[in-house]
């Protein structure tokens, strides 16, 4: 009968048969157990040759169940002891990982997990327990116990290597710091494991050769700039054209040339043209301010506004809708005791008298007399603006408050609407022909609007005057603006 107990006693299994002689000497001899240099410090004192039932328990009891760190395995006999070698087996992967404790702990465990062991007849069995085989045949008691070999030390070792590992993996270095420390710390030799060195080094290599193409290519893209500017700056620049409209500048013939020449030359006091719906009357004697270096009179620009007024009854495809006011508007207008008198202008734009409605109207036109100046003031609903155009760059700030109150006024009068004007633009006009001498500001008055009614811009400066004079005198005489 086999009796198997072990070093914990937790399994109960009698200790002696029926039939066992005390004085039978295979049962008085036992085999001391072997126990491991862990165990070495509880030195347990020898057994007695007799053994009895509480010699066991007290021999079992000496020797508690230990837990020692590392997990023991029972293998089959060794023939000759494992070697434990790190050099081969344990190499950095790569020389820009990070190499944590944890990960150099399983790598010792590894190397480092060679427990002798010693086989039995029996079962393998875990978790440390001494385990004792009776044989019924050879009636042998024997006691082994599989022994970790320098567990002690080992484990020692590996806490050590982990925690220096742990703390290079935490300190932020290069990646050749990191390998080169992790070489020492370990014990091993630098020159039998180069391969993180020499991987960093064909990466810097890499690094600075793609630097160099960047800048290389930085470099061609600046040089192809500068080569570009300097090629615009040897071609030719095309000058910009600029498209004049013909039907303003369209040359006199040579007929129409003598026609005006003779009513230059006309008696004085003979009326030259009559003009019915205005009842204005041109003599020779006005008609003489459009040669050249003559001041307008009123009668002449009058008598052009109306011109430009049916031009655009006639063709309103082609030109705004346009509201001419004589030259005697404004001083009516302002002609109050406070400077401003609605009341004394507010026939002049009935739809009886005019056929239509001064607020439907794109633009109202406004000639305006300083002294011995002419300007122009435009009410621009089109564009939302109340403008002053003045060939001398003048400035009047009061024309552009009276119009302002007037068109504000003549909406309410007329529509019973009150027209909100708070956004709109007060302008006085810059970019405009300049008058260069002190005679045409009467023709350059009469070709803004013109040119307005036209929607075009001011395309004209003073070189143009000798044949607004001719063109101006024609179309008095034929009674029709072209």
């Amino acid at each position: 009968m086999a009796i198997i107990t072990t070093i914990t006693g937790k399994r109960p299994y009698r200790w002696l048969s029926v039939n066992h002689n005390p004085s039978s000497p295979s049962s008085s001899e036992f085999k001391r157990q072997k126990v491991s240099s862990t165990m070495s410090h509880n030195k347990p004192s020898p057994l007695p040759t007799t053994t009895t039932k509480a010699n066991v328990v007290s021999r079992i009891s000496r020797y508690p169940e230990t837990k020692p760190p590392l997990r023991r395995e029972v293998h089959a006999p060794c023939s000759r002891p494992r070697k434990f070698d790190l050099s081969n087996n344990f190499k950095l992967e790569s020389s820009n990982s990070v190499v944590s404790g944890i990960g150099i702990s399983n790598v010792l465990f590894e190397n480092y997990s060679a427990l002798a062991t010693i086989p039995l007849h029996g079962k393998e069995k875990d978790d440390h327990k001494e385990v004792v085989s009776e044989d019924s045949k050879d009636e042998d008691v024997e006691e082994v116990c599989a022994v970790p070999v320098e567990v002690e030390a080992v484990n020692g070792g590996i806490q050590k290597q982990s925690s220096s590992v742990s703390e290079l993996s935490n300190d932020k270095l290069n990646v050749v710091d990191d390998a080169a420390k992790i070489l020492d710390t370990l014990s091993l030799d630098p020159e039998n494991d180069v391969s993180s060195v020499r991987a960093y080094k064909k990466l810097l290599e890499a690094v600075d050769k793609r630097t160099d193409t960047i800048g290389r290519l930085r470099f061609e893209i600046q040089l192809n700039e500068k080569r570009r500017t300097g090629f615009d700056l040897l071609r030719p620049k095309k000058e910009l054209v600029e498209e004049v409209p013909p039907e303003p500048f369209v040359p006199l013939t040579k007929e129409e040339k003598v026609e005006v020449t003779r009513a230059f030359s006309a008696n004085r006091k003979k009326i030259l043209v009559v003009h019915e719906n205005s009842n204005i009357e041109i003599s020779g004697e006005k008609f003489q301010c459009l040669r050249p270096s003559g001041w307008l009179n009123d009668e002449v620009i009058n008598l052009y506004l109306e011109l430009l007024k049916e031009r655009e009854r006639r063709e309103p495809q082609k030109f705004l809708n346009c509201h001419f006011f004589n030259t005697f508007f404004y001083k009516k207008l302002i002609s109050g005791k406070n400077g401003y008198d609605y009341k004394s202008v507010k026939r002049w734009t009935t739809q009886k008298k005019l056929g239509y409605g001064l607020h439907e109207c794109d633009k109202i036109f406004v000639p305006i007399h300083q002294k011995i100046h002419w300007c122009l003031g435009v009410i621009n609903k089109k564009e939302k603006k109340f403008q002053y155009l003045d060939s001398l760059k003048g400035i009047d700030t009061q024309v552009l408050e009276v119009l302002a109150r007037y068109f504000v006024d003549e909406v309410k009068d007329k529509t019973g609407e009150d027209i909100d004007i708070s956004y709109w633009e007060k302008e006085f006009v810059e970019e405009l022909p300049e008058q260069k001498n002190g005679s045409d500001c009467g023709v350059f008055m009469v070709k803004y609007a013109d040119f307005y009614s036209r929607n075009l811009r001011l395309c004209f400066n003073q070189e143009h005057m000798p044949y607004f004079r001719l063109r101006t005198g024609k179309e008095i005489l034929r009674l029709r603006a072209e």
